[in-house]
């Protein structure tokens, strides 16, 4: 497996658990990924959550996606640090993407559509055969 691999099992399997710090207590909630490519995954959110404050508090997140199968499934974990877009045509393109973000208020201009995204980090499979084997990290980003 290799970073290949895991954008593309991400983009088939986009609804992702993201993990986060609140001072000392771990924060966990389901999220949409918006895309990945070979420059990252791609997530975006508002400033009215509290997702924004713990990720500029801590910009070390986990997110995990999930692909069911008759078995337990197989996961993809991911570790790595939150970089911000702050990019008037990267939001449009979220925007085009995903509509019913104008339905909130969102607008590309102004400063409560956040994008982010996660470019270095390490990334591992999960699935039954693996489960008790020591886990083969994939790296990415530079």
């Amino acid at each position: 497996m290799d970073f290949v691999d895991c954008i593309e099992f991400a983009n088939e399997n986009p609804v992702a658990w993201l993990a986060t710090a609140d001072g000392k207590q771990p924060r966990v909630r389901g999220m949409g990924m918006w895309y990945a490519d070979e420059t990252g995954f791609y997530f975006q959110t508002a400033t009215m959550k509290d997702l924004v404050r713990q990720i500029n508090d801590n910009g070390k997140v986990e997110f995990a996606f999930y692909r069911p199968d008759e078995a337990v499934g197989t996961m993809l974990r991911v570790t790595g640090e939150v970089e911000f877009l702050d990019d008037v045509e990267v939001k449009k393109r979220v925007l085009a993407d995903r509509p019913f973000l104008a339905e909130f208020g969102l607008t590309a201009e102004g400063p409560e559509l956040v994008v982010f995204r996660i470019t270095k980090g390490e990334a591992h499979f999960w699935d039954w055969e693996s489960n008790l084997k020591p886990k083969e990290i994939i790296e990415f980003g530079d």
